[in-house]
Order: structure tokens, then sequence, then C-alpha cells
């Protein structure tokens, strides 16, 4: 089936009764936020990806803490999508109440059953949808998740998705996906904002891309922000993208980090020119406020941004952006 993605994009509300205060340490400054492009919609510059929420090892009371954790952080952008199990459910019962607090972001244009992949009734069907698994009456940023390029150029299911922001369903019509597909989502004018990969394995389109984007003024939102954290596994894992997250990784050859290398990779992407927030796939908590800490830390250092660039420029230039 063409397109079908994978797993990977206001005030705070009062915690939920389960969350006791803390549970973390302290954030040590806010979280800053930044204007999604010029869509006229704002988002922390660290969002929480909920793709890890959808599979039955999680439970309404595990969303719950996430999400407490996320607002009491400062994390006003929630990023889910069609393809992510149960995750629009979960999201949609535990946002009730605290809606406001949130910027909400999904991915659609597939899996709406009788309905054809990657046709306009799919994607009006699929933005009607996720409104009722999202217990909402508006969707801030819809994207067309990993929709080929083809079917973008043939206009239809990017109509669809505009009459659905005509029709005050969608604030932001989007893009989700890579390489030629992202570029013409970026050139073509018909989107306020992408989500793309960019990270310490995926810098490719921080030369192109991205930078296009911005003097665009398309909202970035960057997936995959820490490439599948490569660097804890000693050996090549099974998993074919995460492998691949490793390939790359050893080919740049970077030095000792000096922090964690998760620290580390968080604040390369969301200080890199252009991006607007990066989204971190995560049911963790402490995950969440670890790099909220890292991001109060501000952008690396210059020396450090050179080295990791030009390892870039040596090894990695050839190399696609992942889905």
């Amino acid at each position: 089936m063409p397109g079908r993605p994978g797993d990977g994009t206001g005030a705070a509300a009062t915690a939920p009764a389960c969350r006791k205060p803390g549970i973390f340490p302290p954030v040590s400054a806010a979280l800053p936020s930044r204007p999604l492009g010029r869509t006229g919609v704002t988002v922390s510059i660290l969002g929480l990806g909920a793709g890890r929420i959808g599979g039955p090892e999680t439970t309404d009371a595990d969303v719950d803490r996430l999400l407490g954790t996320a607002l009491e952080l400062g994390v006003t952008l929630v990023d889910t999508a069609r393809s992510y199990g149960a995750s629009e459910e979960r999201l949609g019962r535990a946002l009730e109440g605290r809606r406001s607090a949130v910027i909400l972001s999904t991915k659609l244009g597939y899996g709406v059953p009788g309905v054809p992949d990657w046709t306009g009734p799919s994607v009006e069907a699929g933005v009607d949808g996720a409104l009722a698994r999202l217990r909402t009456d508006v969707l801030d940023v819809v994207h067309l998740h990993s929709c080929p390029r083809e079917v973008l150029e043939r206009g239809e299911v990017v109509d669809a998705l505009h009459r659905t922001v005509r029709a005050g369903k969608v604030r932001v019509a989007a893009y989700s996906g890579e390489n030629d597909a992202l570029d013409w989502a970026v050139r073509s004018g018909a989107f306020g904002s992408v989500q793309c990969s960019v990270s310490l394995v995926d810098q490719g389109v921080l030369s192109g891309t991205v930078p296009e984007a911005a003097a665009r003024g398309v909202g970035v939102l960057a997936k995959r922000p820490l490439g599948n954290a490569p660097w804890r596994f000693d050996r090549r894992p099974e998993a074919p993208d995460v492998a691949e997250a490793w390939e790359r990784f050893g080919a740049l050859g970077l030095g000792p980090a000096g922090e964690p290398w998760d620290a580390l990779a968080a604040r390369f992407t969301a200080f890199a020119p252009g991006v607007s927030a990066i989204l971190l796939g995560t049911a963790n908590p402490a995950h969440l406020a670890s790099t909220a800490r890292a991001l109060a830390e501000g952008p690396l250092p210059p020396a450090v941004l050179a080295s990791i660039h030009a390892a870039h420029a040596r090894v990695g230039r050839d190399w696609a952006g992942r889905i």
C-alpha cells in the first residue's frame, strides 16, 4: 500500500491528582516557545511525540501521568498519528478538561475502513475520525503522513486537507515526510508546516530543506531528534531503522560527548536554525523531564557544532532522510 507510514509533531493546566510534585528535579529555565512558521501557532521547543503510547503495554493512567509531566514542564505541543495504535483515543481521554493547554498535531491520509488510502475522502474522513478520537472540535496541525510526491502533485489530497481548514476543523495544513516529497511540500506553498527527521544522523535537511522552509515561512517539526539513540548499542541492532542509525553514527566517528548523548542530540536538533520544535517520542515522564533540562542549557558550543557538521560533511552528504 503506497505511503503507509510506520512509527516515528497555551497555558499549562493543573497536573492531575495522581501526579506527585517533586518527582523530577526542576527545570532550571522555562522552555522557550517559537512561532510555527507564519501559521500564527506558537509551540514549545520540546514537543511530546505520542507514538509510544499506543500499544497494549500502556494504560490510561500512564498517559495521564505523562501528559501531566509534559504540562508541568511547559511542553505545549503533542503530536500523534492515525497509525499509532490507540494513541489518539488515549490522548483524547487524557486531554479532557485541559485541551486548551496544548497544540494538538496528528497525521493521516490512510486507514479509513472502506475508503481507499490517499484520496480526498480518506483525508476528510480521517480528519473527522481524529476529531472524534481526540475528543476535540478542532485539530491544530494535521499532516499528510508520508504521502508520496506523485500523490501530492495530483492535488486531490491537498485540496481535501484545505477543505477541512476552510471548514474550521483544522488550523494548519501540514506535511510529514522526507526527501523529494518533503522538498515538493516545502516549495508548493500548500502547507504551513512540515515534519521531518532531523538529528545527528539525519543532518541532510539542515543544509537545504530546513533553511528553505524557514525562508518561506514554513514551520518545521523535527521528528526522531535523537536519531533512534544509536549510542545505546555496542553491536548492530536487528531493527532495520535503528541499524541504519547505528551505522551512520559509527561512521561519523564523533569523539566523547562530554555530556550524555541524549542531551547533546536534543540540543543539537532543537537549536538548529529553522527548526520550530523537536518531537521526543517517549512514554517515560523521566525521559521527557531530562530532555527539558538539557534544552534549558541552550545551544551547543560553536566548536562542538562545527565538529558535528564537519563529520557529516565528510561521510554523510549522500544520506537520505529516514521515514
